[in-house]
């Protein structure tokens, strides 16, 4: 069933770099259809977790990150890109697959010994997710889960995050 979702979720040449194909998930966004099966799937991917607080990582890991929160009756915590957070933060650098770069999340965001579900769009090389692991970890949190709607398989990302639990919807097995 979730890999009915490919049909909703566009490709983009050459975005944001020359030779990086993009995984759009805007038009799987803008149908109520597919919008309330994903949600629906990654649901059912953490329903009988025990988690305390579900992060999310900037910007499109917070749209489907704010609703589980909502539906498991938990708090929820961004993570984000450097500038953006207004309070004191801890920040942790990494690699991607076209460049490195910083993220950032509030300092009192969690609270040491909780379960914490992260959740993303997309699992590429797994960089940011280590980084959003490493954030979570720095604060005394216990992950439980990593939650993504695409994983890109052929990147390998899964290879970082090997010691945690990771559940994705949508395989793309190669850059096609």
């Amino acid at each position: 069933m979730p890999e009915d979702l490919k049909k909703y979720i566009r490709s983009v040449n050459d975005f944001p770099k020359e030779g990086i194909m993009f995984r759009d998930i805007t038009t799987l966004l803008k149908d109520p259809v597919p919008l309330k099966l994903t949600l629906q799937q990654l649901f059912e991917n953490c329903n009988n977790l025990d988690v305390n607080k579900v992060v999310g990582i900037e910007a499109r890991g917070f749209i489907f990150g704010a609703m589980l929160a909502e539906k498991l009756d938990v708090g929820f915590a961004p993570i984000r890109k450097p500038g953006k957070l207004p309070s004191e933060k801890e920040q942790e650098s990494y690699s991607l697959e076209y460049g490195t770069d910083t993220i950032e999340i509030h300092k009192d965001a969690i609270k040491p010994g909780e379960k914490v579900l992260i959740h993303d769009d997309l699992l590429a090389t797994g960089g940011t997710a280590k980084a959003a692991v490493n954030l979570v970890e720095k604060l005394g949190g216990k992950v439980i889960q990593l939650s993504f709607i695409i994983e890109l398989s052929f990147l390998n990302g899964r290879r970082l995050l090997s010691n945690y639990d990771v559940k994705s919807l949508v395989n793309y097995s190669s850059e096609d």
